[in-house]
């Protein structure tokens, strides 16, 4: 009877350490996916694309060859204001590879919602996994902590042939720390059906050279109306690859760093460099925001 107590007395004492042991990882906090060696690391969205040679009909229905910009201008914004706070830098995994688009938080019932690029959320025929939101992010930092998507959307034209007229996204994000996104880092305003040929401003994180993804970049100008092979917003803008799924703003001040979003960053053509398109914000990207600020 000694033995047979000993013993049990020995393995009660061995599976308590064992289980003492196993369970100090369980409480750890679990290391995040997007560390900022990670985010810097991240490579453009774009510069991931290779583009074969193309003709204008494979242009038309949003062929790789042109999700480009070329670099040629530019500049750090150094206004500060509610941009600084809604723009951001999206992170995701596209067949593999650790990437990177543009993105903003907008005003929604759910608090959650991100514009960003349709190509930005799906392209290839593939959804992009571990998709988060950087909102404010600084060379690494994530100043307003990494949101990560509960859901991603895109227009039915994008989903169905990725068709560039219609190259928007956007994500519901989930809480964090109890928080709605919009709570924390404030939204813009949006707006469909909009009058062209205004003048807009635009937002991104280029991550080609000459610029490194690190900061908060713009563009300003008086827009038209693509004249070429899309119905899209253009303006004078040499923002490169990562830049995609930045905020295009009607009545932008740069006072307050506020505005009303009416497209997002989408392609640049190879042939004529200096020029960046975005998409019309119309009815289909208007019922895109309604499904997901009812996420």
């Amino acid at each position: 009877m000694k033995h047979t107590a000993f013993r049990a007395a020995v393995v009660a004492a061995v599976l308590s350490l064992a289980f003492a042991l196993v369970g100090v990882p369980a409480q750890a906090a679990p290391k995040p996916f997007w560390t900022p060696e990670a985010m810097r690391a991240a490579v453009p969205m774009d510069h991931l694309v290779q583009a074969p040679a193309f003709t204008p009909a494979d242009v038309a229905r949003g062929q790789s060859a042109i999700i480009r910009s070329i670099p040629n201008g530019g500049g750090v914004w150094t206004g500060g204001g509610q941009v600084t706070h809604t723009a951001g830098r999206v992170f995701f995994v596209f067949n593999g590879q650790n990437a990177s688009c543009s993105g903003d938080a907008v005003t929604s019932t759910n608090g959650s919602v991100v514009v960003t690029a349709g190509h930005c959320v799906k392209y290839q025929g593939t959804w992009h996994t571990q998709w988060t939101f950087v909102p404010g992010y600084d060379n690494g930092n994530a100043p307003y902590g990494q949101w990560a998507a509960k859901t991603t959307l895109t227009t039915p034209q994008w989903e169905a042939s990725e068709d560039m007229n219609y190259d928007v996204g956007m994500a519901v994000v989930n809480p964090l720390n109890g928080q709605r996104l919009t709570d924390v880092v404030g939204a813009q305003g949006i707006a469909f059906n909009q009058p062209k040929n205004q003048s807009m401003y635009t937002f991104g994180y280029p991550a080609e050279a000459p610029y490194d993804g690190t900061k908060l970049d713009y563009c300003s100008g008086t827009t038209f109306t693509d004249f070429l092979l899309t119905k899209d917003h253009g303006m004078r803008c040499n923002m490169t690859g990562g830049s995609s799924g930045g905020p295009w703003f009607l009545s932008f001040s740069e006072a307050t760093g506020t505005g009303v979003q009416a497209s997002v960053n989408s392609f640049g053509y190879v042939f004529l460099p200096g020029y960046m398109f975005g998409p019309y914000f119309g009815t289909d990207a208007q019922n895109l925001y309604n499904r997901a600020q009812a996420g």
